[in-house]
């Protein structure tokens, strides 16, 4: 197991696990804290790569639980998962995006599917600024495939 963790960025490898995971049909599952301190679960078939740092998806509830939980404590995890990938846990700071440029890009990041279900875009846009992923990628001829990356602190 790495000891150190790298340094934070989206490799291919992760990259390509988010962009098929609705086809795959291994969509991510987002972690989050309801207003009464109870954990909320939910599927987030939007999920995209933002950037090198970040992951966005679309919530077309926007009067929901899980909007609601993000406003009122940003920190968030998500979890991949499918037969090849053990488990890939991501944490981070969840955001609502304001700007009509943020908003239309997480839009039009998410799948087809999931647009489909909001053309009027009435939902909300969130950007999750990663602090860490971890989890086993696979297992090789000596065993799993560890990931181990964090953002760098700032000082």
């Amino acid at each position: 197991m790495q000891t150190k963790p790298s340094p934070l960025k989206l490799t291919t490898e992760i990259k390509s696990l988010i962009a098929g995971a609705f086809d795959s049909g291994n969509v991510l599952v987002l972690g989050t804290v309801s207003q009464d301190q109870k954990p909320l679960l939910s599927f987030r078939g939007s999920t995209a790569v933002f950037d090198d740092e970040r992951l966005s998806f679309w919530i077309r509830n926007n009067q929901g639980g899980t909007i609601e939980a993000i406003r009122n404590n940003p920190q968030v995890a998500m979890m991949y998962r499918s037969s090849t990938v053990p488990m890939l846990q991501f944490s981070g700071r969840a955001r609502i995006a304001q700007s009509p440029g943020e908003r239309d890009r997480v839009f039009g990041l998410a799948h087809q599917k999931e647009q489909a279900q909001d053309p009027e875009r009435k939902g909300v846009a969130v950007i999750v600024e990663l602090d860490k992923i971890y989890g086993v990628l696979g297992f090789g001829k000596d065993g799993p495939i560890w990931c181990s990356m964090e953002r760098a602190q700032k000082t």
